[in-house]
């Protein structure tokens, strides 16, 4: 079943035209016709739960928002910065006015006035887009003072961001929406209760937000009918690395997650086989093969050790190395890291160098102990996940493929050891173009 994704590919579909011909805004209309807090009940009995990579629920989100007269925020995380994750592009690129009437309609159900979008740097074709539909938007009056006639009142404002991963961390964004450098705020207190410009704020995915119009189209309940008890729902799942059809889907939460790599995405190519895959992004914890058959569902990714994330599924077929892998994971993170937090900003700069003495044959297997302790410590321990991002693939690396980088470890010891024998020109048999000492 289809609802982001239905008839996405419409021509025009980016145009307030065609999208209020598709029945765009009729949501918004029937909330407004509708109290706040009976919207906000359609979305607690939805059950729907963030789709940015926390799985937290939306309704109960809203409902930590204090009431009253004071300025409060929604930011709209629109930064996908998370590897593997490309779904929220497309929405934004071919359906802008989907998320917009997504916006309008959550500001309504907790009483918030002023709304943000902080896009992603790099997509700037998404922003033109976004920018163009969000003038038709307001020219309609569906953005402005007493939107469609009702009391409420709403500013929509497009921010660009400029490139760093850690802005996708909801205090690193709202620091960097302020004017700031984007690092992670000490929590508490939350976003909820002190946020933007130190003000109550919602913040919420492109994914999560789009889907909002269609829980008050049809309903809290019907929509939670869908998916599984505590995985209500559609999803939208970006699929990459070793397969023969990657791509954007919409999936039932719930269904196995072979059928996704393997009956929309094709599975990998002829005459190879899965070793890992990542489940919810390169921060996710990998699962092997064996694990093909669980529920692609938020509960089910968490008991098997991982999580579903922002629902990009990144396959990794055996023609890939571990360490290969592990080193383009670590490095990511090293690089990206704010360096405000010393477990995070020492623990990936280490995780790197423990890696790079694999590949230089100076490792033996009581660095994997030490590396698998590292993560350990980095865990839990640093202001927000970035570090985490890094630790628990790289962890789970270790723990299930750990007799092949030992043998890894041996190959390349091997390897450089045969090098150094090679080099060496014994005393004495010097040729005339060597000079009199042995040559290393």
């Amino acid at each position: 079943m289809k609802i982001l994704f239905d008839r996405i590919d419409e021509p025009g579909l980016n145009t307030l035209e065609v999208y209020e011909r598709r029945g765009g805004y009729q949501a918004l209309r029937k909330a407004l016709g509708m109290s706040p807090e009976e919207v906000l009940s359609e979305l607690m009995d939805s059950g729907i739960r963030g789709r940015g990579g926390a799985g937290f629920q939306m309704g109960r989100k809203i409902s930590f928002l204090p009431h009253g007269d004071m300025d409060k925020y929604l930011v709209c995380n629109a930064d996908e910065s998370e590897p593997g994750t490309f779904k929220d592009r497309e929405l934004m690129q071919k359906s802008p006015h989907m998320l917009i009437e997504g916006i309008l309609i959550a500001s309504y159900a907790g009483e918030i006035t002023r709304t943000y979008i902080y896009i992603r740097g790099e997509y700037d074709h998404q922003a033109n887009i976004l920018e163009a539909a969000i003038a038709e938007a307001r020219d309609a009056g569906y953005i402005g003072e007493k939107i469609l006639g009702s009391d409420h009142s709403v500013s929509l404002v497009l921010h660009r961001g400029a490139g760093a991963y850690i802005c996708g961390e909801e205090t690193g964004l709202l620091d960097s929406l302020e004017g700031k450098r984007g690092n992670p705020r000490l929590k508490p207190p939350f976003p909820a209760i002190e946020g933007l410009y130190h003000g109550p704020t919602l913040i919420n995915n492109v994914e999560t937000l789009a889907t909002v119009p269609h829980i008050i189209r049809m309903g809290g309940k019907a929509y939670a009918s869908l998916g599984t008890e505590t995985s209500t729902g559609t999803k939208l799942v970006s699929v990459s690395g070793d397969v023969q059809r990657p791509g954007n889907y919409e999936i039932e939460l719930g269904i196995p997650s072979r059928e996704i790599i393997y009956g929309l995405a094709g599975g990998p190519f002829p005459g190879h086989e899965i070793k890992f895959w990542f489940p919810g992004g390169s921060s996710a914890p990998v699962l092997t093969k064996d694990d093909l058959d669980l529920p692609y569902d938020f509960d089910s990714m968490a008991k098997a050790g991982s999580m579903l994330g922002s629902g990009a599924i990144i396959v990794v077929d055996d023609s890939h190395t571990v360490l290969e892998v592990a080193m383009k994971v670590a490095k990511f993170y090293a690089h990206e890291s704010c360096g405000k937090c010393v477990p995070c900003r020492e623990g990936t700069n280490w995780t790197v160098k423990m890696l790079e003495r694999i590949q230089a044959g100076e490792a033996t297997p009581m660095d994997l102990d030490i590396m698998a302790s590292v993560q350990e410590q980095i865990i839990g321990n640093c202001l927000c996940v970035l570090g985490d991002a890094m630790a628990m693939p790289i962890g789970s690396m270790v723990e299930k493929f750990r007799d092949e980088l030992e043998a890894e470890i041996e190959a390349a010891r091997e390897r450089v050891e045969g090098a150094e024998l090679h080099e060496v020109i014994p005393i004495g048999v010097a040729d005339e173009h060597a000079g009199p000492f042995p040559v290393h």
